[in-house]
C-alpha cells in the first residue's frame, strides 16, 4: 500500500483523466505491430512507452488500496507524459493512424475516445 495518501490522493483525478484506455483495451492494443513500431526503444528492443503500458495494465488491475509508492510514482510519470504529449499534437496528419496517437496509446490514452 502507497505510504503517502496525500500523493495517491493528488494524483488519482489526473491518472483517471489520462488512462482512457480499459486493462483489456491497452492488453489488446500492446499485442499489435503498430504498438511496438513507435517510442523511443532501449538496446533495439521494447519502447519505453510499451514497456509503460504493461505497468499501467498492472495498476489499473490493481486496487487503489493495495498500490504502492512505486505505482503511484509510475502514475505521475505516465500523467507528465500524456499531458506532454497531447501538447504536441499534430495539427496535418491522420490523427487515427499517427505515431503521435499510438505513442499515447501505449502509454494507456487514446485521444479519438
Amino acid at each position: 500500500m502507497a505510504e503517502n495518501q496525500h500523493d495517491l490522493d493528488e494524483i488519482w483525478p489526473q491518472w483517471k483523466e489520462a488512462v482512457t484506455m480499459s486493462p483489456s483495451q491497452l492488453e489488446t492494443w500492446l499485442d499489435t505491430e503498430e504498438s511496438r513500431w513507435v517510442g523511443q526503444k532501449e538496446d533495439g528492443g521494447e519502447s519505453v512507452g510499451h514497456r509503460s503500458g504493461r505497468r499501467i495494465i498492472d495498476i489499473l488491475r490493481t486496487k487503489r488500496d493495495d498500490l504502492t509508492d512505486g505505482d503511484v510514482e509510475h502514475m505521475r510519470t505516465v500523467v507528465g507524459y500524456v499531458h506532454r504529449h497531447l501538447a504536441q499534437k499534430p495539427s496535418k496528419e491522420d490523427i487515427e493512424t499517427s505515431k503521435w496517437r499510438y505513442s499515447l496509446m501505449n502509454w494507456g490514452h487514446d485521444p479519438l475516445a
